[in-house]
């Protein structure tokens, strides 16, 4: 899916790492937010207000820390240090909704998300949300009963 919309030739690992960690997370903000709402569009045929509460459910930092404890065991030597310098970044907002502890986390996530959509590495990204998307899978399950 991704393959079809990157605009730039893929990064080295090198000048990948030059690109400023909260640079990575907010580009990996955007994979993210596509893969889930792609993937609650394609499974379901549920209105924008339904669509939108499932979809927030997965995008918010709670969920995101969460994700990142989950894939911590099948991360790359890289991706853990790119995971640790967005841990570490400066900060200049804060979320509302999530502790500092999550919203660090949840940077880090989506800087590792970042990091391998400007390597190319559709593949990882996608070994990524396959891991994770069982708690998709569930969610649907458990709406599809109500």
């Amino acid at each position: 899916m991704l393959k079809n919309i990157t605009f730039e030739k893929n990064l080295s690992h090198e000048k990948t790492v030059e690109v400023s960690s909260l640079s990575l997370a907010f580009l990996g903000d955007g994979v993210w937010s596509l893969l889930v709402r792609n993937f609650f569009c394609e499974r379901t045929s549920f209105k924008n207000n339904l669509l939108h509460t499932l979809t927030t459910k997965f995008v918010k930092a709670s969920y995101q820390a969460l994700a990142l404890d989950k894939i911590q065991n099948i991360l790359t030597e890289q991706e853990v240090d790119v995971a640790r310098r967005a841990r570490n970044a400066k900060l200049n907002t804060v979320s509302k909704n999530a502790s500092l502890q999550d919203y660090k986390k949840a940077t880090s996530f989506e800087a590792i998300l970042g990091y391998d959509y400007l390597k190319h590495d559709f593949e990882r990204i996608e070994t990524i949300f396959e891991f994770l998307k069982c708690d998709m899978m569930n969610v649907l399950e458990e709406r599809n009963r109500k």
